[in-house]
């Protein structure tokens, strides 16, 4: 498994918003894609919203970060007006609940 994991700024107000959004619009895109596993967003705090793809195979996690990049542009650009900071790589540690 191969995890794609990105961090954005934005107003600590307009968090709630960007999350909305993503909810609506970004997980079900992302969930369609070839090889998913796991999504999961998260509020930081001040301002500070984080993302982590997990999935089956490296070039899957990769290409998740273009279709975001993609989508993050065209839906969210004025809440997420920075590139956001990205990190990927093989996942070595892996429990979930059953």
């Amino acid at each position: 498994m191969f995890a794609a994991i990105r961090r954005y700024h934005t107003d600590p107000g307009s968090v709630e918003e960007v999350a909305r959004q993503v909810n609506e619009g970004f997980v079900p895109l992302i969930s369609g894609m070839p090889g998913f596993v796991a999504y999961f967003a998260l509020n930081a705090g001040q301002g500070e919203f984080g993302t982590v793809s997990v999935f089956e195979d490296q070039q899957s996690a990769e290409e998740s970060n273009r279709v975001a990049e993609d989508w993050v542009n065209e839906n969210l650009g004025e809440l997420l007006p920075t590139p956001p900071d990205f990190a990927a790589g093989e996942v070595v540690a892996y429990k979930a609940q059953q």
